[in-house]
């Protein structure tokens, strides 16, 4: 028990660490709000109207969802990038010099990004709000829907760190976490119905992760159908699990 307790205190240590770096570098902060709501404008705004005729009814409602999926698994990618760093700069050395549990260091660079995750979600929302989204199914369904995303992108941020432990360098981290989200994102209902798509890309689009969390969290939003809800607890299950793993052995290997 006082080795989780130990354990768990030096998690929370090294998450605090990572918080008070993203308040020195605002600009961390800020440049990660400012994409996904550039890409919330300009969707809505620029490419609605065409989209509106695809019959998904008020276009907002069906891109807000899909955006905030979309910018939990962008802000993952940054774990790929600052594990490197830190593993090229000679902060890992120093925290293993110290009497720390030796995952602390991965599990609270995750925990850190999943706060910041959060707070780009809120104001997602309170953009959308300005520019016409509503909760369609109440307050504890919309509650159920912003965990939902955040807990996504916390499973999604271990692939990250796996490739940031893989890579080390962090000029090659950043396009390595870029290249295999690309895909997942774009070939999925984010943007679009996945029925408007070529039938044989249908069949990928219907059963990756990223269309079946955002099925979920539209269905929590706009009210629906939950089907999907146990595909993506599975989905984020294995997930974790997997790259969790492998994410440690990568680390305790690095040593």
């Amino acid at each position: 028990m006082t080795d989780f307790t130990n354990g768990l205190s030096d998690i929370l240590v090294i998450t605090q660490r990572n918080l008070i770096r993203y308040r020195r570098l605002p600009q961390l902060v800020i440049f990660s709000t400012v994409q996904p709501i550039m890409f919330l404008l300009l969707f809505n705004y620029v490419f609605g109207g065409a989209i509106q005729q695809t019959g998904t009814g008020n276009y907002i409602n069906f891109l807000l969802p899909g955006l905030i999926i979309q910018s939990v698994l962008f802000g993952g990618i940054q774990a790929s990038v600052g594990i490197s760093t830190d593993m090229s700069s000679g902060i890992v050395d120093r925290l293993r010099s110290l009497p720390i549990s030796r995952v602390a260091f991965i599990s609270g660079r995750v925990l850190a990004d999943t706060i910041r995750n959060l707070f780009v979600v809120l104001i997602m929302i309170g953009v959308g709000f300005l520019i016409g989204f509503r909760f369609e199914a109440g307050i504890v369904n919309a509650f159920i829907a912003v965990v939902l995303a955040v807990s996504f992108g916390f499973a999604f941020s271990w692939i990250s760190v796996a490739i940031g432990l893989f890579v080390k360098n962090p000029e090659a981290a950043q396009p390595a976490g870029f290249i295999w989200i690309f895909p997942l994102v774009f070939a999925s209902s984010v943007f679009v119905p996945v029925q408007t798509m070529p039938e044989w890309l249908q069949v990928f689009a219907r059963n990756q992760p990223v269309t079946k969390i955002t099925q979920a969290v539209r269905s929590f939003t706009a009210g629906g159908s939950h089907d999907a809800l146990i595909p993506v607890l599975i989905w984020m299950s294995v997930i974790t699990v997997l790259f969790m793993g492998l994410s440690v052995w990568l680390y305790r290997r690095s040593q």
